[in-house]
Formats: C-alpha cells, sequence, structure tokens
C-alpha cells in the first residue's frame, strides 16, 4: 500500500485518532457554556458560537457524505446549544463508525482530514476564544498528557490529565 492508497489501514487509523482529538477538544468547549452564549458576538460580520456549532454539524455531516461516495452539504439553521451539541456529536460518531468498519472509502484518507476536519478543528478553537471572551475561559491543559483514543467520540470523554490555572 501507499500513503495515497484510500483504504490505508494506518490513514485510518489516524483518522479515527483525529476525530477522538476532535471530541476531546470540543467537548471541553461546548460544555457547561453558560446559557446566553450562543448568541454571543463580538462584531456584526462575525459569526456567533451558535452559528459556528451549527456549522460544525454541517461540516461533519459533509465529512460523512464524502466517505459515502456521496458528497452532500447542507447549511443548517441556529438551533438550542444542547441539540446543535448532539447533533455535532451523532455526525462524530457516525464518521467514525465508517472508518472502522471495513467498507471502501471513495477517497483518501488525507482528503477528508485536510478539507472537513481541520475546518472542524479550526472551528472548535472559534468557540474557544469566544468562550474567553465572553467571560466564560476554557482552561488550558497539556493536551499531549490527555487520554485520548480512537473511537472516544462521544461527548463523555475523560477527566483532564493536567489543566493549567
Amino acid at each position: 500500500m501507499t500513503p495515497t492508497d484510500k483504504n490505508d489501514a494506518a490513514a485510518r487509523q489516524l483518522l479515527r485518532h483525529t476525530l477522538a482529538t476532535l471530541a476531546y477538544r470540543a467537548g471541553k468547549v461546548l460544555r457547561d457554556a453558560p446559557g446566553d452564549f450562543v448568541n454571543f458576538r463580538i462584531f456584526e460580520s462575525t459569526r456567533t458560537p451558535g452559528q459556528i456549532l451549527a456549522h460544525l454539524g454541517d461540516v461533519l455531516e459533509w465529512a460523512d457524505s464524502i466517505a459515502k461516495g456521496k458528497e452532500e452539504w447542507h447549511d443548517s439553521p441556529v438551533v438550542d446549544w444542547e441539540t446543535a451539541i448532539q447533533r455535532f456529536f451523532a455526525a462524530l460518531k457516525n464518521l467514525d463508525a465508517r472508518l472502522a468498519s471495513n467498507q471502501p472509502l471513495p477517497v483518501e484518507c488525507g482528503k477528508i482530514f485536510q478539507g472537513p476536519i481541520a475546518d472542524a478543528l479550526t472551528h472548535v478553537g472559534q468557540i474557544a476564544m469566544l468562550r474567553r471572551m465572553a467571560g466564560a475561559p476554557v482552561r488550558g491543559e497539556n493536551y499531549y498528557r490527555a487520554e485520548i483514543a480512537a473511537g472516544r467520540v462521544g461527548l463523555e470523554q475523560s477527566m483532564p490529565v493536567r489543566e493549567f490555572n
């Protein structure tokens, strides 16, 4: 196999670990957000956290559609925070299950990473930054030490090993 093989097992495993990392980091910034955070806006032209989270759901559903070989994009409206969180993690679970299966992929794992997954990581960082700006910061931590495992892509994650003050 070559690194560009669409069904390279090592590439799938790395992508699954990336999804678990995304779940861990997203869970940290999405959990326990203040009630009014969904509509927090720093400028008229910027997205609210609710809009970013809706977009994150769209991005992950798009990633799953790519992995199915039927690329589809939808622009979803903002919904309540908890519903949007559940949608995000459901989309992560669907994509992870597809990668964990023996079903062939129509594209290289690297393409899924470079498009939707890298975009999702960026948006999780935006939400973290907005939480700090809204006065509800998330504690930083040594993510190298975090207990992240491929397949653990739900809201429930292990406790932080070493957070910073």
